[in-house]
């Protein structure tokens, strides 16, 4: 059973970057598509970016709302997704969360019901 933890939040100014990572121990993370979601207050969670896992090609998948702007990777020696956040702005405000599972079909990235394991979440402000 892999175990995520995020890391990388905090506070930046609007058009600033973070890097945030979801590190996994107990697995390798290479076989796992892995997902990134956020939430902000009184909103419902919203899918971010996936990238599948190696066997089912290792493609990316970004929402329309940070595409341009986000990019999400793998570093396959540090079993680490990355999610890359450029420009960010005050809607970008929320907690993140990695999210991986084995099975997943195509059709269901963007579905956080789908996912199986999950991190504790990482906060992201964007504020002047």
């Amino acid at each position: 059973q892999v175990q995520l933890v995020e890391s990388g939040g905090g506070l930046v100014e609007p058009g600033g970057s973070l890097r945030l990572s979801c590190a996994a121990s107990g697995g390798s993370l290479t076989t796992y598509t892995v997902g990134w979601f956020r939430q902000a207050p009184g909103k419902a969670r919203e899918f971010v970016a996936a990238i599948r896992s190696r066997s089912s090609g290792g493609r990316s998948y970004h929402a329309d709302s940070v595409k341009g702007r986000f990019t999400i990777s793998r570093d396959n020696g540090q079993n680490t997704v990355y999610l890359q956040m450029n420009n960010l702005n005050a809607e970008d405000t929320a907690v993140y969360s990695c999210a991986a599972d084995s099975r997943l079909i195509l059709s269901s990235l963007t579905r956080s019901e789908q996912y199986d394991y999950w991190g504790q979440g990482t906060q992201v402000t964007v504020s002047s």
